[in-house]
């Protein structure tokens, strides 16, 4: 400690002169509401981000008003990685699109090798009936296709 002449007569004060209190409350509360936000983010997210079979219906959409447009580059970015590797964008529209445009007419849940998949019919212009698998890969993803 230092000693010698201080700007007032007392000495320095001790900085925590106060009893001490338990964190304890302030610490469940913090745990608590953390808690709270996680279950409620888990509960949430499929509300933000849809359902597989929304997201199954909607990337379809998307993949079959590009294949449309000629937007072979759109199109061939809503592929799985292996259907990517597999094809150019320019052999897309002749893999997937087969009888010109189509439109989504219905989804199922289905497994391939134990993964959770969603099976989209899409009916095509010229009377034609085939379906896409989607997969979850970073977001719904095609990832082929059978004759209906």
């Amino acid at each position: 400690m230092v000693q010698g002449p201080y700007l007032y007569d007392d000495d320095p004060a001790p900085l925590h002169t106060g009893t001490p209190r338990s964190a304890r409350a302030l610490i469940l509360s913090v745990i608590g509401g953390t808690v709270a936000v996680a279950v409620g983010m888990a509960v949430g997210l499929p509300l933000v981000k849809g359902s597989p079979e929304e997201q199954a219906r909607e990337v379809t959409g998307v993949f079959l008003a590009a294949l449309a447009a000629d937007d072979v580059e759109t199109a061939h970015g809503l592929l799985c990685a292996a259907e990517a590797i597999r094809l150019t964008p320019e052999a897309v529209p002749a893999e997937y699109a087969p009888g010109g445009a189509g439109e989504v007419t219905g989804t199922t849940d289905a497994e391939v090798d134990g993964t959770p998949v969603q099976r989209v019919e899409v009916t095509w212009e010229d009377g034609g009936t085939s379906t896409l698998t989607v997969v979850s890969e970073q977001g719904a993803r095609v990832c082929g296709t059978s004759p209906g």
